[in-house]
């Protein structure tokens, strides 16, 4: 059964989601990210700014499929394109269907109600699926970890 981890109280999703998945290359995991297009242009950006002078290597959606493939870190809006990977990120307001496809499914939850509101709704949505999501509050962590 996948483990589900809620990261809560992140100031901004996606700059906590770069710093993720720069420490998750650096520890050789592999991780795809599952987002709206919009966001996965600006994660995109992000990672490229993420550590300075380190390289996070990524493919987005539109990337030929050999570098789907072999990259650690994928960007994508289309959840068969995250197959394959041990970790998933949702960055969507649902929950991940079938979330047992994978390892792990990490949500990234920022601090406006809305996002809030959705998480609680992901968040019984696994629980009625049968599993116990892990609760990570990101006020008591140093995410740079």
């Amino acid at each position: 059964m996948a483990e589900v981890a809620f990261h809560f109280n992140a100031p901004d999703r996606l700059a906590y989601t770069a710093r993720l998945l720069r420490k998750a290359y650096l520890k050789g995991v592999r991780v795809a990210v599952l987002a709206p297009r919009p966001a996965i242009d600006e994660l995109d950006r992000l990672v490229w700014l993420v550590g300075q002078g380190d390289f996070v290597p990524h493919a987005r959606p539109g990337d030929p499929p050999a570098v789907l493939q072999h990259s650690p870190i994928r960007l994508t809006d289309s959840l068969p394109e995250a197959q394959g990977m041990p970790v998933l990120v949702n960055l969507h307001d649902e929950p991940v269907p079938e979330p047992a496809r994978f390892e792990r499914v990490i949500e990234v939850v920022g601090l406006d109600e809305a996002d809030r509101a959705a998480a609680r709704q992901r968040w019984r949505a696994y629980v009625a699926a049968g599993i116990e999501p892990q609760r990570h509050d990101l006020k008591q962590v140093d995410p740079q970890g």
